[in-house]
């Protein structure tokens, strides 16, 4: 539903599909700019001789380009594909998926509130000076509840049609395993052992750290987060504390980690 532009300006980084493959170069279709054709000559395409083109850019492959020149009287734009480096072009196919999922999203909301493409239009404009993308306000609905739409001061059914779609999307979700192994010579070492296991099952932020019994002198612990820096943080800190608190008490403490795995998780509010 974002207004597309007349020209891109050189420069930008643009989603295009290939409309036609010639032995100068490529003619292709700029999707952001109602289609605009721009061409990528051959001395773009790769460093070196090309022996074909075809290896590299195919009819009705879509791909990632570079802008390097744009005549604004004749809307003549010329392209470079070898010039896109890797990052640049990772974060322009995340911002169109991004996109594409914010579309689909707002125009359930302009069905659902029976809203014109002006107010869509003006709730957009809103998410957009907080966040980055528009699709982002549905993902940090998802994580954190309707409270963050509460600073945009949208309309309650707005509000309420966001919170409802957002429950769609499936966060990533990993998992980091292991096994602890303690043991305590002590006459209350079990009392101990599970003061000791309680204190380092902790829910903090996105991640939660869970311990579970298996057979002495053996527990599972299991932390569950957003990504795995913030599961390595959790499950380190956990290991640390149980390990330093056991042999305080002059008890045996081992650790044995396991596969993590990483899922798609529906958060239900």
């Amino acid at each position: 539903m974002e207004d597309q532009k007349n020209l891109p300006e050189e420069g930008d980084i643009v989603i295009a599909n290939v409309k036609q493959v010639t032995n100068h170069g490529a003619y292709v279709y700029l999707e952001e700019y109602d289609n605009l054709t721009g061409f990528l000559h051959i001395s773009e395409i790769a460093t070196g001789w090309i022996r074909n083109i075809e290896r590299y850019v195919r009819p009705n492959q879509k791909i990632v380009l570079k802008v390097i020149r744009v005549n604004k009287a004749r809307s003549e734009v010329d392209l470079s594909l070898k010039q896109v480096s890797g990052e640049e072009k990772k974060s322009k196919i995340i911002e169109v998926k991004k996109n594409e999922k914010a579309n689909a999203f707002m125009a359930i909301i302009k069905s659902k509130a029976n809203l014109s493409n002006e107010q869509i239009k003006q709730i957009e404009e809103k998410i957009l000076t907080k966040f980055d993308y528009v699709y982002d306000i549905f993902e940090a609905t998802t994580k954190k509840g309707k409270e963050v739409l509460l600073p945009l001061e949208l309309a309650e059914n707005v509000i309420n049609i966001i919170e409802e779609e957002s429950k769609k999307i499936p966060i990533p979700h990993v998992e980091i395993r292991g096994i602890v192994e303690v043991s305590s010579q002590k006459s209350n070492g079990v009392e101990i052992i599970k003061s000791i296991l309680s204190t380092a099952e902790i829910t903090k932020g996105n991640s939660k750290v869970m311990i579970s019994y298996i057979a002495a002198p053996k527990y599972r612990i299991v932390v569950a987060a957003d990504n795995f820096k913030i599961a390595e943080k959790s499950i380190n800190g956990a290991i640390e504390k149980i390990k330093s608190a056991i042999e305080k008490e002059n008890g045996h403490f081992n650790f044995i980690r396991q596969e993590s795995k990483k899922t798609q998780q529906q958060l239900v509010h």
